[in-house]
């Protein structure tokens, strides 16, 4: 008589970042601080596997198993911050949807003055996968400068661009429409980094005076007002999510998008 194994679950950092506790990065430094128990007992290394009915504690509280990995598509508007905690005090994102939205974090960041599309999840694990360049998606943007941007510049922008020692990049920048010293740009890059297209701009000489991100990846903000948000279908995620983290849903699972909107 054979005895076949019981099927691992998953890692119990990968299990915390889709339980949406933090990123798997993240629940690895809580592994490490000790923060995370197994069935009472500690738990340091990340290969650690998961079983079902196993409980799982962080900081002494009980993690909810993961719920289905869901996507919501935010306009996020100027004035908040993109973190859990900001030690300056100002008002973040998740301080805004806490009462909307289960734990959640964000898809990449928009600083406090750049409004536009924002991806939150509940997966960790996928979060980090989508801000990864290797995926290949590209975010879009309208950029408002002020001055007189030399076409040929933009153009240059496409073999990358080094600035203050930073190397950015392939950016597409054309001018998109003016009205006197204020020129609407279209801006679409794949890496995102911190601040990088108010920084490759001020290289320029083109300060900019606003930025809304209108597309991320396959994701568009399309007719969300500021500050509204909705729910990706689990359909329309499988079908433009990479194949390796696309959610396995079930066809008959019906969710409803939820959707609010109203000023920042």
């Amino acid at each position: 008589m054979s005895d076949s194994a019981e099927p691992r679950g998953d890692r119990i950092a990968k299990y915390l970042a889709r339980a949406g506790v933090a990123s798997r990065r993240d629940a690895e430094k809580l592994l490490a601080d000790g923060a995370v128990k197994l069935n009472g007992k500690p738990v340091t290394h990340p290969a650690t596997f998961v079983s079902a009915g196993d409980v799982i504690q962080v900081h002494g509280k009980v993690v909810d198993a993961p719920d289905r990995t869901r996507v919501w598509r935010y306009y996020k508007p100027e004035g908040l911050v993109t973190t859990h905690r900001d030690p300056e005090g100002r008002p973040t994102v998740f301080d805004k949807l806490r009462q909307q939205l289960p734990r959640v974090i964000s898809v990449g960041r928009l600083d406090l003055n750049s409004e536009g599309l924002l991806l939150l999840t509940n997966d960790g694990a996928l979060a980090r996968r989508l801000e990864l360049p290797a995926t290949g998606w590209v975010r879009r943007y309208r950029v408002r400068v002020y001055g007189h941007p030399d076409p040929a510049a933009l153009a240059a922008l496409s073999r990358g661009v080094t600035v203050d020692g930073v190397r950015y990049g392939p950016i597409d920048a054309a001018i998109d429409s003016r009205k006197g010293d204020n020129i609407w740009l279209t801006v679409a890059l794949r890496e995102g980094r911190n601040r990088e297209v108010r920084r490759v701009m001020a290289h320029l000489g083109l300060p900019v005076s606003r930025l809304i991100r209108v597309a991320y990846g396959p994701f568009q903000l399309g007719t969300l007002e500021r500050g509204g948000i909705e729910e990706i279908p689990p359909r329309i995620l499988r079908q433009q999510l990479p194949s390796d983290v696309a959610p396995a849903v079930p066809q008959r699972h019906r969710s409803k998008p939820r959707e609010t909107s109203g000023a920042a």
